[in-house]
């Protein structure tokens, strides 16, 4: 899916004002080498020490899309993944014999994929921003993905 078609992602640019001192060096070369490998990266720290904009660096270094969660209480694990939504409605009508008139309607639900969904299925970047605010039945879904 190209990047323009998902409402969700966002493409990461390198910021010209990003300092990269040898200690944020390391770490990179440490989460490219785990990314290379196939893991993921679980960046932690106190809040407001710059985790989430390094991993955006990081995505921009690696030229991946972004999708961003960020976690909350009121969080579900259908806001992670996707539900049934809405209602598609088809209605056929055939009068091509002017004096017959067939009709044919059928309704079914909807799944939308939500955010972790889509960053699964077009292998984006996943950056989910304040985890620990999100409750932990919320999360769950994650134990499959990350393994």
């Amino acid at each position: 899916m190209p990047i323009e078609e998902s409402a969700a992602a966002i493409e990461p640019r390198k910021h010209v004002n990003f300092v990269e001192t040898p200690y944020v060096r390391n770490i990179m070369e440490r989460a490219s080498a785990y990314i290379a490998a196939g893991f993921p990266v679980h960046f932690r720290g106190a809040a407001g020490t710059g985790k989430t904009t390094l991993a955006m660096h990081l995505a921009a270094k690696i030229g991946r899309p972004v999708i961003i969660i960020h976690g909350d209480e009121e969080h579900s694990t259908s806001d992670l993944v996707g539900g049934q939504h809405g209602y598609r409605k088809r209605k056929v009508v055939d009068n091509f014999i002017h004096s017959v008139l067939k009709t044919d309607e059928s309704m079914q639900k909807t799944w939308v994929d939500n955010r972790l969904t889509t960053a699964c299925k077009y292998g984006f970047t996943l950056i989910y921003d304040e985890f620990t605010r999100s409750r932990p039945e919320a999360n769950n879904i994650l134990l499959s993905v990350l393994q």
